[in-house]
C-alpha cells in the first residue's frame, strides 16, 4: 500500500510541476484578453484654463473645461474583422467630447481603434480612423500590454496622427497601487481642425480657406498598473494655437486652448478600485497558481520519497522467546 501511494503522489507531483509553466507561458498568453464588449468612460478637467471664443476670436480664462472620454466595444465590428485577421480582435469606438464652463460643446473627436485582444498591438482594417480620417496606427493607445515592462513604448497621438516614444520614468506608489510612470512630449505640430466646431457655419474646410492653421503641443503623463497594463491615472499639459491667415485679423497667433487636464477625483477612485480587482485575476494566472502548483509538486514529491523510503526499510526481526532456565544441580 505504501508503494502504491508513493507512485500516486509521484504522478501528482509531476502533473503539478508540468502544469505550472504551462499555465504561465502557454495558457496565460492565450486566455488573458480584453473583452470585446467593454465599455468605460472617464471625465477629465482643466481648471482656470484658457479657451478661445470663436464668436470674438479672442482667448479668455474660464473656470473649467471638461473633457469626457468614452470607449465602447463594438462586438459586431470585431467579429467581422476576426474572420479575416485570424486572431482575437477588439474594436473600440471612442469619443473625446470637450465642453466649456457653460456646458456647450467646444469640440468632439470620434475614433475607431482596432487592436489585438491579447497583445494590444494595432490591427489594421477598414474603419480605423480619427475624426473620420483613415489612419494606420503604430504603437499602443489607451491601453498598455499585460505585464507592462520598465521600458519606453511607442504611443499613437490622435491629434497629430503620428506615433512617438512614450518614456518610462520610474516606478511609484499611487494610492496603494504599484505603477510605472510614463511621459511623452509632443512638440509644436501642425494638426487638422476638428470636423465639428462650436460655431454654426464655421467648418474645418472654411477655416482652411482663410489660411489659418492649427498647432498643438502636449506633455502626456500616465501612471500604469503593470500587471494589467491599465492606466490608473493620467494628465496632459495641453496647448493649442491658431496661427496666421485672415481669420486672426492681422495677429500672428491666438491661443485656442491651454490647460492642465487632470482626471476627476471620483473617476480616480473608481479606476483604482477596478484595476486592483482585475490585477488579482491576472496574478492568479501569472504568479499565484503557477508558484502554488510548483510548491505543491515539490511537497508531493517529498511525501512520495518519504513513503518510498519507509516502504523499503527492512522489518525489525521478530522477538524470540526466552529459553526456560535450566535447573542448577549441586
Amino acid at each position: 500500500m505504501r508503494r502504491k501511494a508513493s507512485l500516486i503522489l509521484l504522478a501528482l507531483a509531476v502533473f503539478c510541476a508540468a502544469l505550472s509553466p504551462l499555465l504561465r507561458w502557454y495558457a496565460f498568453p492565450r486566455l488573458a484578453k480584453i473583452p470585446a464588449n467593454q465599455y468605460q468612460d472617464m471625465v477629465l478637467e482643466a481648471k482656470n484654463a484658457t479657451l478661445l471664443d470663436y464668436g470674438t476670436m479672442k482667448a479668455k480664462t474660464v473656470p473649467k473645461v471638461t473633457v469626457v472620454q468614452t470607449l465602447r466595444g463594438n462586438v459586431e465590428a470585431s467579429q467581422k474583422i476576426e474572420k479575416t485577421a485570424g486572431k482575437d480582435v477588439v474594436v473600440w469606438d471612442s469619443l473625446s467630447y470637450v465642453q466649456g464652463p457653460d456646458g456647450k460643446m467646444v469640440s468632439r473627436i470620434p475614433e475607431r481603434y482596432i487592436f489585438d485582444a491579447h497583445t494590444q498591438e494595432p490591427v489594421h482594417a477598414t474603419g480605423e480612423m480619427v475624426d473620420g480620417d483613415p489612419v494606420t496606427r503604430a504603437g499602443i493607445e489607451f491601453k498598455w500590454p499585460f505585464l507592462t515592462e520598465r521600458r519606453d513604448y511607442e504611443y499613437f497621438d490622435a491629434q497629430a496622427r503620428t506615433t512617438a516614444p512614450i518614456h518610462y520614468k520610474g516606478t511609484q506608489d499611487f494610492r496603494g497601487v504599484r505603477v510605472h510612470y510614463f511621459e511623452q512630449t509632443i512638440p509644436w505640430t501642425k494638426v487638422p481642425f476638428p470636423k465639428t466646431l462650436p460655431v454654426r457655419g464655421i467648418t474645418a474646410r472654411s477655416l482652411a480657406k482663410t489660411g489659418t492653421t492649427r498647432w498643438y503641443t502636449t506633455v502626456r503623463k500616465f501612471w500604469v498598473e503593470p500587471v494589467t497594463g491599465a492606466p490608473v491615472y493620467g494628465e496632459e499639459i495641453h496647448k493649442e494655437e491658431l496661427r496666421g491667415g485672415t481669420l486672426l485679423g492681422g495677429r500672428d497667433k491666438v491661443t485656442a486652448f491651454a490647460g492642465h487636464v487632470k482626471m476627476r477625483e471620483d473617476y480616480i477612485r473608481s479606476t483604482v478600485a477596478l484595476v486592483k480587482s482585475n490585477c488579482t485575476v491576472v496574478l492568479l494566472m501569472t504568479s499565484y497558481l503557477p508558484w502554488g502548483l510548483l510548491l505543491l509538486g515539490l511537497l508531493l514529491l517529498t511525501l512520495s520519497l518519504w513513503l518510498e523510503a519507509r516502504g523499503r526499510r527492512p522489518a525489525d526481526p521478530a522477538p524470540t522467546e526466552a529459553a526456560a532456565p535450566e535447573p542448577v544441580s549441586a
